[in-house]
């Protein structure tokens, strides 16, 4: 089954939750704020993309941090972050039944993955 993790009233997630729905593609979806997100998924995650792919830094949550904390990013401190706060991850995370997973959205991106 597909999933689609992020949280419910992000824009960006909307944008996603249609696209699949206009292209009537089923999946399972993931409340950072109900659920949270599991360590062992984070780091699968990380091992496919990088920290620095799935660490938002545009985001409100990202310029709530003190600035000694941004200042000092890396790999574990990303991870206690991200654990803390799952919706400092970036939106959507988008997991395919293959395992691969996609960050982001774009219309041409969805596109090309279910082709």
């Amino acid at each position: 089954m597909i999933k689609l993790y992020g949280i419910p009233n992000c824009d960006t997630m909307k944008k996603a939750r249609a696209w699949l729905a206009e292209h009537g593609i089923d999946y399972a979806f993931h409340d950072y704020k109900k659920e949270g997100i599991d360590e062992a998924t984070l780091r699968g995650w990380i091992g496919q993309v990088g920290w620095e792919a799935l660490l938002n830094r545009r985001g409100m949550m990202w310029r709530k941090l003190p600035q000694a904390v941004r200042d000092w990013m890396d790999e574990q401190k990303a991870i206690e972050v991200m654990l803390e706060t799952p919706s400092i991850i970036k939106r959507p995370v988008l997991v395919l039944e293959d395992g691969s997973i996609h960050v982001g959205f774009k219309p041409e991106q969805y596109h090309g993955l279910f082709q």
